[in-house]
């Protein structure tokens, strides 16, 4: 070995030490004018949370509950995503329905019961989100009636297409100044609008 290299000392780690986490540092306050970016979940920067198809129904709530988020992907053993689960599916008529068909109880449901399927899902493209505003991304979930919106982007290690972002309604609302907690109820368009929020539906529209 070189002699000019030398070895590091060890130390003892101390107690309740953590571990550190991708995090995304989103801007303290935006408008509607500003970079739709800026209000993007960018995926590459933090991440995702994701449940399986086998999942049961109140752990996929469980997780929703702990980590303050209402949208989980879902994925299959090959980590490509194969569905999507919201808290508006949850707390929805849908598991009611399926009980009410098949029978059974609340906790026999899964998160396959319930979720939105892959082929159902429309998602966003990232070469029209750069070029969008906030405001057009509050348009585009208004014309849609949704609270969430992924974006898809090409990954550079496999040249594939594969989430790069989310966007959600209630994390807009709080960027924009608005006094939501997420955790009890969806943001509203109808709270949008009350803080004043001008959001015309944008003349080049982002859905497919």
């Amino acid at each position: 070995m070189n002699p000019n290299y030398q070895p590091l000392p060890f130390h003892h780690l101390d107690s309740g030490a953590g571990y550190f986490r991708p995090r995304q540092q989103l801007p303290d306050h935006v408008f509607a004018d500003h970079p739709a970016l800026d209000v993007m979940t960018d995926l590459s920067q933090v991440t995702a949370y994701t449940t399986e198809l086998d999942t049961p129904l109140s752990k996929a709530r469980e997780t929703m509950i702990k980590r303050e988020v209402r949208m989980l992907l879902v994925r299959n053993s090959d980590g490509q995503i194969v569905g999507l689960l919201t808290s508006r599916d949850i707390e929805g008529e849908k598991p009611g329905r399926i009980l009410a068909k098949a029978g059974g109880d609340w906790e026999d449901l899964l998160v396959a019961d319930i979720m939105t399927l892959k082929p159902k899902l429309e998602v966003l493209m990232m070469d029209d989100v750069r070029k969008a505003r906030v405001g057009d991304i509050i348009a585009t979930l208004r014309q849609a009636d949704r609270q969430h919106a992924m974006v898809v982007d090409t990954d550079p290690s496999t040249d594939k297409p594969a989430v790069r972002g989310i966007f959600s309604l209630s994390q807009i609302g709080l960027l924009l100044g608005l006094d939501i907690d997420p955790k009890q109820q969806p943001t509203t368009f109808a709270e949008l609008e009350r803080a004043g929020i001008d959001y015309p539906i944008s003349t080049t529209d982002l859905l497919p």
